[in-house]
Order: structure tokens, then C-alpha cells, then sequence
């Protein structure tokens, strides 16, 4: 359940690859914050319409179910003109000889007028709990439905808080090339002055300008990986070909919250894994009382004409019905030959159950299983966040030195090459490192089931 509602919601950088990045880049940015991007998508995902739809059509079966507590009320005009030919005798139930009611007459092909006009009611008084059991099916059927629906609110909410996340880690990757590309700008031009100058060989030009334009060649792969990242986010928020933006907030500061610990039986897709069984459990409560009597209740008002003539009944035309008649009674049904195919049924049912139960189990499993890598993601995330200051300190003393070094003849270009490399390298592990471990709460959210106590995060000041 989780895999097939969360891979619709993965596949979507592979589609928007297909895009192209001018498009978007021709447009202005819309910046939202997270809030805005989550309420977009819950407004405008086509996946989450879907749901909600499906979701109230079963909340109607309800209503539709109760329906089957009312009577049931047949009314009849009928004309026609045919002859009154009768013969005695008996018919099997069938749709295909008109019945001719009354004695048997003379041959004749003599044709005559009829009608009759009538009103039948008949209401199920005592169904032995089979309505009850086909409203609770219903009901079943709508609390799994709407499990659906907080299952895919939650998968489309991570979706867009990754997606964001993303977009911000993408950013972080391009500034740093930004930088990388500005800070070997300098150190070119510094190198092309001093083998202008003969003072060191033309192969450091060289060195110097490949590098430049290495550097340069990342930050067009980072630009695109931005580009390509907001692209994703526009259609996780059901905006396709909107250029969007987005606002740092507080994922530029470094947090370490305690980690959210939540029962995996609380998850949203746990409860909609357990609505599953009820829904089965209800069938097979409904088959259980499928192959019991029916007690009805039933009252008939008619009134016929006819255009034949019987001795004892007075002359008409039979354009309008003139003879009435009424009934009431009670019918009690048996339905023998029903439990033949409700045993099958219930076999069926009971097997689905076994199958409903395991995939309950599989989903605790799985939801289990997330927790404890989101746990071990978060503290792995922290400690690297929290190493990062020392490690971007070490790389700019080191660049430092190395050029001061190179500048005084003591060390060969490629030391300088390889310290700013260290350099852009850890400007870009700063920044991830802190949305590294937002993402990380992201998960353990998700793993739990509610993305509350994150966003609540995010809003604080």
C-alpha cells in the first residue's frame, strides 16, 4: 500500500526531464512558502481528487444501503385490446404467454378492450439482520476509503516538503559552483599576469584555465539540477509549467529536535491496511444472513375493466377499468438453494481475510522498519552537521595556504587546484548538511505518520 501509492509521487523527476528548462526559465519565479506548496498540491493534485471523489461516493453507499429499509411501491395502467380466448389449465412461472384471467369461454377471436390500474407495496418487515449487515458493509467501505484519502494527503505533503527540500539543496549546490567559479576567475587571471610576467611556466595557465572551466561545467550541471528540481515541485503541487520559488525560512538554521516516536498501528496506512479487514469481516457478516427468510409485508389495490361479457357481470367496454379489488398479506420467502453459492462465498471471503490480515502485518513491517532508518538518518545527519563548521574551516585555511604557498613559489599548481576543489566541495556539504537533517525529520514525520510536529517546526520563529 505504501510502495504503490509513493511510487506514483517518485516517478515524477523522470517525466519532467522530458521539459524543457527554457520554458520555466522565461517565466518569473513564484516564491511560496511551504505552507503555500503543500496547500497547492492538497487543492490541485489530480491523485488527491481522485481519492477524496472515491471517498465520498462510498460515504453515499451508505445512504444507498439504508435505502433498502423502505417499502417498495409498483404502480400499473395498462391498455389493450386483444382477444379473450381462455383455456384451463396450469402455466410454470414465465415471461412469454400473457396470462387471460377469468372462466373458460367459448372459442371465439372476437377482440375486446382491457385495462387495469393497480398500486403494490411491499416492505421487508423482518430480514433477520441482512440490511443492517449490507449498511455496515457500506460503512466499512467508507472508513477504508477515507484511510485512503489520509494516506495519499501524507505521501503528496512529504512529497512537496522533499521536493522543497530539494530545490533548496539544488540552490545550495549552485552557489557554491557560483562560488568555486568566481574564486578560480581570480586565481586564473592571477596566473595568466604571472606567466605574462615569466614568472611561472605557461603550463600553470593552462592547469589554471582547465580548471576554470571544469568549474564552469559544474555550475551549468548545478543550474540544471535546480532548474530540473523546480520543475518537480511545480507538478507535485499541481502546477505544471509554473515557474516557481521558493523561501529558505528556518531550513537555514541547524536544528536537533528530539525524534518523533509514534505506534506503527496509529499510521495512516496501518489504519488503512486494518479497514481493509473490516471491510472483508462486514462481507462476510452480510453472506452469513444472505441465506436466512425474508418476512414481507404486502397490500394490493387494483381495478380492471374488460370488454368481454360472463354471466353475472354487467356489460363494459373495458376502456376503463370499473371492477376494483384489494389485498393484504403476509409472504415469508425461503431461499433453499441460497446457501449452495453462500459457502463458496464465505470460503472466499474467509481467504481474503487471511490476505487482508497479512498485508496488515506487512504494513506494520514496513512502517517499523522506516522508523528505524529514519532514526538512524537523523543521527547520522546531526553528527554531520554538526562536523561540517570544522570540516569548511579546515578546507578555507587550506585553500588559503595553498595559494599563499603557490604565490611564494613553494608549492606546485595543482595543490592549489586540489584545495579549491576541498574548498567548493565543503561550501556545498555546509549548506546540504543542515537540510540534511530537515529531510531527515521529514522522514522520521512521515515514518510516524503525522507531518504536524515538523511543519510546526517550520513556522517557528
Amino acid at each position: 500500500m505504501l510502495t504503490s501509492r509513493t511510487g506514483v509521487l517518485r516517478f515524477l523527476p523522470a517525466v519532467w526531464l522530458a521539459v524543457p528548462v527554457s520554458v520555466f526559465a522565461q517565466a518569473t519565479a513564484q516564491p511560496l512558502t511551504l505552507d503555500e506548496a503543500i496547500q497547492a498540491a492538497l487543492k490541485n493534485y489530480p491523485a488527491l481528487q481522485e481519492q477524496r471523489a472515491r471517498a465520498r461516493a462510498a460515504d453515499e453507499g451508505i445512504a444507498v444501503a439504508r435505502t433498502a429499509y423502505l417499502p417498495r411501491v409498483d404502480g400499473l395502467w395498462q391498455e389493450n385490446r386483444a382477444t379473450h380466448n381462455n383455456v384451463f389449465g396450469l402455466l410454470f412461472p414465465q415471461a412469454v404467454i400473457p396470462p387471460v384471467s377469468g372462466p373458460v369461454l367459448p372459442r371465439t377471436s372476437e377482440r375486446v378492450w382491457g385495462s387495469a390500474a393497480g398500486v403494490l407495496l411491499s416492505w421487508d418487515a423482518i430480514d433477520f439482520g441482512l440490511r443492517k449487515a449490507n449498511v455496515e458493509v457500506a460503512r466499512a467501505q467508507q472508513t477504508a476509503a477515507a484511510a485512503g484519502v489520509a494516506v495519499s494527503d501524507l505521501d503528496v505533503t512529504a512529497a512537496v516538503a522533499d521536493g522543497y527540500l530539494t530545490v533548496l539543496a539544488a540552490d545550495a549546490g549552485r552557489r557554491a559552483a557560483q562560488a568555486n567559479v568566481e574564486r578560480l576567475q581570480v586565481f586564473a587571471d592571477a596566473v595568466r599576469t604571472l606567466v605574462a610576467n615569466q614568472l611561472r611556466p605557461g603550463a600553470d595557465q593552462s592547469r589554471a584555465e582547465a580548471e576554470l572551466a571544469l568549474a564552469r561545467n559544474q555550475l551549468i550541471q548545478a543550474e540544471q539540477a535546480a532548474d530540473i528540481a523546480r520543475v518537480t515541485l511545480a507538478g507535485a503541487i499541481g502546477r505544471p509549467g509554473t515557474a516557481v520559488d521558493v523561501v529558505p525560512g528556518r531550513f537555514a538554521d541547524l536544528v536537533t529536535p528530539p525524534p518523533a516516536t509514534a505506534a506503527p498501528d496509529t499510521h495512516p496506512a496501518a489504519r488503512a491496511a486494518s479497514a481493509s479487514i473490516a471491510v472483508v469481516q462486514a462481507r462476510e457478516k452480510a453472506l452469513d444472513r444472505a441465506a436466512l427468510p425474508h418476512v414481507a409485508l404486502q397490500s394490493a389495490a387494483s381495478v380492471r375493466g374488460s370488454g368481454a361479457s360472463v354471466p353475472g357481470v354487467e356489460d363494459m367496454n373495458g376502456l376503463w377499468p370499473q371492477v376494483p379489488n384489494w389485498a393484504a398479506g403476509v409472504s415469508i420467502s425461503f431461499p433453499f438453494m441460497e446457501s449452495l453459492s453462500v459457502q463458496p462465498r464465505r470460503r472466499a471471503e474467509a481467504q481474503n481475510e487471511v490476505a487482508a490480515r497479512a498485508a496488515y502485518q506487512q504494513t506494520l513491517l514496513t512502517l517499523t522498519t522506516q522508523q528505524a532508518r529514519a532514526a538512524a538518518l537523523y543521527k547520522a545527519a546531526v553528527a554531520i552537521a554538526q562536523n561540517m563548521s570544522t570540516v569548511l574551516a579546515a578546507a578555507q585555511e587550506t585553500e588559503l595556504r595553498a595559494r599563499a604557498r603557490y604565490n611564494n613559489a613553494l608549492a606546485p599548481i595543482t595543490d592549489v587546484a586540489e584545495a579549491q576543489r576541498l574548498l567548493a566541495q565543503a561550501e556545498a556539504d555546509s549548506s546540504v548538511a543542515r537540510l540534511g537533517v530537515w529531510r531527515a525529520l521529514l522522514a522520521q514525520a512521515q515514518a510516524a505518520g503525522d507531518l504536524t510536529p515538523f511543519l510546526s517546526l517550520v513556522r517557528t520563529p
